[in-house]
């Protein structure tokens, strides 16, 4: 028996087409793998520009961290008799802004004439200087003269001004 309907007329031919078409209807196993190749793509091109910001992040910390210990050496010269000797491992003096460099990913030097070892010849002075975590052959210093820059030579032992 066969029925009619005025929009369409099901017959074994049509409803095998249909369950064809329902069956083609997913992906097939090479699109799927461009799309997650491209995925793949994309997401390494992001995670390369993560890891540029946060290493520039770390160098801004490193330099707030030694642009503060700049300011902090001067309260600690007018807080000891006019003298930077012991600034560098007093807690009123460098050691704070040493363990903040440290935390943002940099190796903190500091030097003052009372450091062992150190043979400041400049009489009173300090220089505080840390190499920078995008490029490690790149250092932030800053000394008692004034100085705040970003050098390529590391400074020595007996320097009191960044090059």
């Amino acid at each position: 028996m066969t029925v009619h309907n005025a929009s369409y007329l099901l017959t074994d031919n049509n409803f095998l087409s249909i369950k064809n078409n329902f069956m083609r209807k997913g992906f097939t196993l090479i699109e799927l793998l461009v799309v997650i190749a491209i995925i793949g793509i994309l997401s390494s091109v992001v995670l390369a520009s993560l890891n540029s910001a946060r290493s520039k992040g770390s160098d801004a910390a490193i330099k707030s961290n030694i642009n503060n210990a700049r300011a902090q050496a001067e309260l600690y010269y007018d807080g000891h008799s006019q003298s930077y000797t012991g600034v560098c491992n007093a807690t009123d003096g460098l050691a704070p802004m040493k363990e903040g460099v440290t935390g943002a990913g940099g190796t903190p030097t500091c030097i003052d004439n009372g450091t062992e070892g150190a043979t400041v010849t400049a009489g009173d002075a300090y220089l505080f200087y840390s190499p920078l975590k995008s490029n490690a052959s790149e250092f932030y210093c800053v000394s008692s003269n004034g100085q705040a820059t970003t050098t390529t030579e590391e400074p020595g032992t007996d320097d009191t001004t960044c090059y």
